[in-house]
Parts: C-alpha cells; sequence; structure tokens
C-alpha cells in the first residue's frame, strides 16, 4: 500500500505546446527525483526535462520527496521495479541517496544527478551549475555597481547568504569572498538567512541598515529573498537604487524587483542549460559508453565536462540578467519552455 502512494506522488508535468519542437518515437521510461516542490525552479526543471527528452523519444515521470530523505529512497526502489531506461535524482540529501543509487545501477538502470552532486558513488553523469563562478560573477557585478556610483571600487556591501549548510550558497560566497579579497576599499558584511527563511533575511537587513544606514549595495544568494529584503529598504525611506541589490540565482522574485527598479542585477543558474546538458548525452549515458572531458557549449553557454570520482561531470556557468534583458525567455525565472533543438553529443 504504501508503495502505491509514494508512486502517486508523481508530478503532473504540463502539457507541451504545438509551438515546440514535436517528440519522437518512445524509446522508454525516465524518472526524475525532485527534493521538492516548494519553489519553481525543480517543478520547472521537470517541464524543461520533459520538452528535451520527449525531442529524444524518452517519457519523463517527475517524483517529489516534500524534502524528506527516506521518501526519496523509498521512491527509487518503487521505480527500480518498473525497469526505466534511466533516473535522473535531485538529491534531498546527497549522502543518504547513495544506497539508492547503488541498488538501481545494481539493477542495471543507470543514474544521472541533477544540480547537487552525488560524490559518494559512481553515476552516469552530473549537470550542475558552476556555483562559485556565480559568485565570482556577482562579485565582478557588485564592484561595477560600486564603480559606477564612486567612480572607483569603493563602498559598503551587506552579503546576505542562505542556510550555511546549502552547498549551493556555500560555494557562492567562496567565489564573491574570492574576488573581494582584492578590493581592500570594499567593506562585506556576511550574514546567513538560516534556512532561507525571508523573514531572516528581512532581520538582517533592518540590522544592517540601522548600523550602516550608508550600506551601498544587498546582495542576497536567492532573488526568492529579494522582495523581503526591499521592503525593509523601502521602509527606511530609501528610493529604488539608494541601496543597489543583487541575487545569485535568478528566482522569478529577484527579476521582479529588477524590473521595479529596487535590484539591479542577478547572476541566474543555468537551469535550463543544465537540463540540456542532461538531454545532450542521456542517450550514450543509457549505452554506457565513455563521456568525454573537455569543452562544450551548452545553450550558447561555454561549459566543462570533467571526470571525477563519482563520473563525468558538467559544470555550467550563469549568466547576468539586467534591466535590458529580465523578460528573455532563457531567464528560467521567467517560467517558458525553451523551444530549442538538442544536439546529442555523439
Amino acid at each position: 500500500m504504501f508503495k502505491r502512494v509514494v508512486l502517486c506522488t508523481a508530478l503532473a508535468v504540463a502539457a507541451i505546446g504545438g509551438n515546440l519542437t514535436a517528440h519522437a518515437e518512445s524509446k522508454g521510461k525516465i524518472y526524475y527525483l525532485i527534493p521538492d516542490s516548494g519553489g519553481p525552479f525543480y517543478p520547472d526543471s521537470a517541464k524543461v526535462l520533459e520538452q528535451f527528452l520527449g525531442q529524444e523519444g524518452y517519457e519523463v515521470t517527475t517524483l517529489d520527496a516534500t524534502n524528506k530523505s527516506d521518501l526519496q529512497l523509498n521512491q527509487i526502489d518503487n521505480v527500480i521495479n518498473l525497469k526505466p531506461k534511466a533516473i535522473i535524482v535531485a538529491a534531498v540529501d546527497f549522502d543518504a541517496v547513495v544506497p539508492g543509487i547503488e541498488k538501481a545501477r545494481a539493477a542495471g538502470i543507470p543514474a544521472l544527478s541533477f544540480d547537487r552532486q552525488i560524490k559518494g558513488t559512481k553515476l552516469g553523469l552530473t549537470s550542475v551549475a558552476g556555483t562559485a563562478e556565480i559568485g565570482r560573477s556577482a562579485a565582478n557585478q557588485a564592484i561595477n555597481l560600486l564603480k559606477g556610483r564612486y567612480g572607483e571600487a569603493k563602498g559598503k556591501v551587506l552579503q546576505i547568504t542562505g542556510d550555511p549548510g546549502d552547498a549551493y550558497s556555500v560555494s557562492v560566497r567562496e567565489g564573491f569572498d574570492e574576488v573581494m579579497k582584492g578590493y581592500p576599499n570594499i567593506s562585506v558584511a556576511t550574514k546567513a538567512a538560516m534556512q532561507w527563511e525571508a523573514t531572516n533575511a528581512a532581520n538582517i537587513a533592518q540590522d544592517q541598515l540601522q548600523t550602516n544606514p550608508n550600506t551601498d549595495v544587498i546582495f542576497y544568494h536567492s532573488g526568492y529573498l529579494a522582495s523581503a529584503v526591499v521592503a525593509v529598504v523601502q521602509g527606511a525611506g530609501k528610493k529604488p537604487g539608494e541601496v543597489m541589490m543583487l541575487d545569485a540565482d535568478g528566482d522569478p522574485g529577484g527579476l521582479t524587483q529588477i524590473r521595479a527598479g529596487w535590484e539591479q542585477t542577478a547572476v541566474q543558474q543555468p537551469m535550463q542549460a543544465q537540463c540540456y546538458a542532461i538531454a545532450m548525452f542521456l542517450d550514450k549515458v543509457i549505452r554506457g559508453e565513455d563521456i568525454k572531458a573537455g569543452k562544450y557549449e551548452v545553450m550558447g553557454l561555454p561549459s566543462e565536462l570533467t571526470v571525477e570520482k563519482w563520473g563525468p561531470n558538467i559544470k555550467i556557468p550563469g549568466s547576468v540578467i539586467t534591466k535590458a534583458n529580465v523578460d528573455d525567455p532563457s531567464n528560467w525565472g521567467n517560467g517558458k519552455i525553451p523551444s530549442v533543438k538538442v544536439e546529442l553529443v555523439n
């Protein structure tokens, strides 16, 4: 009974419109296991994967683990019995999921990792964002904003990270801090919004503006936090652009504030390209063929594939969003399914 209930957590992925590329003849089922559907990122990635893999003839079913690692393991057990061509995992917990992946591999079902690296076992492919690179790019954006204000790289920056246990935020901070160390006239105060709670981010911003009312830039690691921070800045009597802001993932909340003039720029996570990379290599993974290390272009982004102890790992850089390109459909935060043809790697 419990297994049947778990399988019923499959998400109904939106139908693809007629303007997109027609799907090929059926080649089998792929199961995509997401950690949660509380925000738009993973449900939207499911729609993009369905479009890209559908071009190749695969049918995608998505299962939501509701942030429970034991549920995700149970889902893998159930999926193994259905004998799909492959599973794609965005892990709730990168250590806890390892036994499930090894069980799938023993059953002849290859596993690929999306967005969250799983380093404790072998995978057919891992497709991730270049998070440290996103942090470096965000630092350069902040520096440019300060140069635009003062004519030189100086000023005060508040960095609001996500939860310190989140590998994405940790890596973004590493990249950001690495660049900022080279600019001694820029002071950076860093505080963590525990649990990624927007109220925690708001409290941090409020405290900082009381202590340092002349803060120049607020850098929050997710646009999800944008509206809470903007409300505090607005409540402090500031006008749009007086305190400049940027984010490091391209969440819809940040895009809304770019349009409104409160946020100046975002360095987005390349979700669509991460999905595209899965589609590029999936046939090779299923056939058990070697994947070569090297440089690859993924939806126009120069990416690098390395072969790590956990298998082939492709890392894709982020791209910058400003008011000039905020409505571009290639920004995942706009919720558009890209109408592009997948070029397979032979």
